[in-house]
């Protein structure tokens, strides 16, 4: 999907205002979307929290079912308050993270490992009931190639990390469009 610099900047500003509403109550968000149409289209998303370079919270949908300006304001709070994996963020933190957007493609099968490109793509496992997701930046972040990220990819759905090595599992791969407030320092 493409967006604008300026549909960026609305979405970051629109995911830190949605989580403002947390500590501070008021009115969510909304969006103009007779200026913005591509605000209301549908699109999986994903809010990534990072503080200090750490991961700190991290919710999304890889479809969407409404428009993406709401997905990304909800993605927002969900990653705040809901991940599993954080306790929820506090008003402190809130001041110091940094927010980033990734707005995904329509997933789409893949056929063989070797089409998979670093940095490119993100990976959906589903098999046996259970489902991993990786961002296509995390291979990058971590400094992956393919078979580390395929093993992180299996080890995240709940499987050991060599069972992709015996078969091609059930796999779908996206594109996304990533931006952070690190690419627009005004946007908080």
């Amino acid at each position: 999907m493409e967006l604008t610099d300026e549909e960026k900047k609305i979405l970051l500003k629109a995911a830190r205002d949605s989580i403002r509403t947390l500590f501070d109550g008021g009115e969510l968000p909304t969006a103009d979307y007779e200026k913005h149409p591509v605000l209301k289209s549908r699109a999986g998303a994903f809010v990534t929290l990072n503080l200090e370079g750490n991961l700190r919270g991290c919710i999304g949908y890889i479809i969407g079912y409404g428009p993406l300006f709401e997905t990304v304001c909800d993605a927002a709070i969900q990653a705040a308050s809901n991940d599993p994996r954080f306790y929820p963020l506090t008003k402190e933190e809130f001041e110091k993270v940094d927010i980033e957007v990734s707005v995904l493609s329509e997933p789409f099968p893949m056929k063989s490992y070797d089409e998979i490109v670093i940095g490119k793509h993100g990976l959906i496992l589903e098999e046996g009931g259970r489902r991993g997701l990786l961002l296509p930046q995390v291979p990058v972040e971590h400094h992956m190639d393919r078979d580390e990220y395929l093993t992180a990819l299996c080890q995240k759905a709940g499987f050991p990390g060599d069972c992709w090595k015996g078969r091609t599992l059930n796999i779908s791969m996206f594109t996304a469009t990533v931006f952070s407030e690190k690419d627009f320092e005004e946007a908080k």
